[in-house]
């Protein structure tokens, strides 16, 4: 079980080189399992027991299946992002240099750890805006072909490169295209090629690099997976596969994948955006419902925020919690921490670890050392729009934001069993501090 489920998690993530590849692939699934894709710019006819999803930016995804009783209207909700720290080609990306070389112009797209992105073979992915008569189509590509590489300098021109270096994005980080043999012109004409246009219909494009280092399952006895893009696909696909396997006829079960949540999450498709309370409020509408009974809903409403959690690192322990700190293959991560960071407390924190027990799932807790500043998530910039009970969550991995991340092989599984029974149970909010949990 363990080790076909995470398999299944590392499929997804190769078919998923940037976030609108995820968001296609998301959407695939969807469709697969009934749901039914709705535009936001069109008009919506929703109906009791229907599943529908739609998108923004082809970045973010929200999906929602209706109760067919929805006797205790509601929603449930998870939230991920499909988004990863990587580097994004600029506009005019050619850079000419001595001997011939061409090297593509980037900046750097979150919080990466740089070195983890030199000496592999790289290729790009992302989308490119394509000119078809009077229209601006949106177009996916994808290489399947190594095309750059960002290659350290000899230990010999850099005799402390072991004691720790400090990396400028702009000269040291810079990947190399051609040592020659390419012209001016060639990178848009690749691009052209690929997409099956003239480089004059290209208009504009949203390209990343990309780790092309397969993702696998490894170690002795198989306890570990390692792959490109863990935070926060693994997150996305298992959230995902919870929620296509799960049925609560009494509320409303909703997805949500944003992207940008690496770089602030303050974009239109971003979890700080509008993009939730505007779903939200359109299914209320089409089930006929006012703004009292929106609010009220929202009330009675719980949200699990959904991103990986460090794991304790084997060669510094030291830098973790004495005794909030978590472990591969030992379960899902319930992370706290006291200046609001995460959005757990004591009431969210209660009713997920009873909801894991119920799915026969470990819990872990997290919390930084309080002398350490941690990163934030998805669940208290979400709650600036729609503000409801949220526990913040994840799987622990190792080497978070390097281009090559390692968890363990268990927890993918251990995530789909507690999601499943979360968006299973119905949970009955009666007041700020009292949630009765229901078969």
């Amino acid at each position: 079980m363990y080790k076909q489920m995470s398999e299944e998690l590392l499929t997804f993530i190769k078919k998923s080189p940037s976030c609108f590849h995820a968001v296609r692939v998301l959407g695939e699934m969807l469709k697969d399992a009934g749901f039914q894709e709705l535009k936001e710019c069109e008009a919506w006819d929703l109906q009791p027991n229907g599943k529908y999803f739609t998108t923004r930016n082809n970045s973010s995804i929200i999906a929602f299946s209706i109760g067919k009783e929805l006797d205790d209207y509601h929603f449930q909700i998870t939230a991920s992002h499909s988004d990863s720290p990587t580097f994004k080609i600029k506009e005019n990306a050619e850079l000419k240099g001595k001997g011939g070389y061409i090297q593509l112009n980037t900046e750097g797209y979150g919080g990466m750890i740089c070195s983890s992105w030199m000496d592999r073979p790289l290729s790009i992915a992302g989308r490119v805006l394509v000119k078809e008569g009077n229209t601006i189509v949106s177009k996916l590509i994808a290489f399947d072909k190594d095309l750059v590489l960002i290659p350290n300098v000899a230990i010999h021109m850099q005799r402390n490169v072991n004691d720790g270096m400090a990396f400028n994005k702009q000269v040291d980080m810079l990947p190399l295209f051609s040592a020659g043999e390419c012209e001016e012109g060639d990178f848009a004409r690749l691009i052209a090629e690929e997409l099956g246009c003239a480089p004059e219909d290209i208009c504009g494009s949203d390209l990343f690099l990309v780790n092309r280092n397969e993702p696998c399952v490894w170690g002795m006895k198989e306890e570990f997976i390692s792959s490109a893009k863990l935070d926060d696909l693994q997150c996305a696909f298992t959230s995902l596969k919870a929620m296509l396997q799960a049925n609560n006829p009494h509320a409303v079960n909703v997805y949500a994948c944003f992207d940008n949540e690496e770089v602030g999450s303050g974009t239109k498709q971003g979890a700080l955006s509008t993009f939730m309370s505007d779903v939200l409020a359109r299914i209320n509408d089409n089930l006929g419902f006012g703004g009292e009974e929106l609010r009220r809903a929202i009330a009675k409403s719980f949200m699990v925020s959904c991103d990986n959690a460090h794991a304790v690192h084997p060669n510094h322990p030291e830098k973790t919690d004495a005794t909030n700190c978590t472990y591969m293959n030992q379960g899902i991560v319930i992370k706290y921490s006291a200046n609001q960071k995460y959005t757990t407390d004591g009431i969210s924190s209660a009713v997920f670890s009873d909801l894991c027990k119920r799915a026969g799932v470990p819990v872990q807790y997290f919390a930084n050392r309080s002398d350490m500043v941690g990163g934030s998530t998805l669940g208290n910039l979400s709650n600036q729009h729609v503000s409801l009970h949220t526990v913040d969550i994840g799987l622990p991995q190792l080497a978070m934001h390097s281009a090559y991340e390692t968890a363990g092989i268990k927890d993918t599984a251990y995530m789909v069993q507690a999601l499943t029974t979360f968006y299973n149970t119905n949970l009955h909010i009666t007041d700020s501090d009292m949630i009765e949990v229901q078969e």
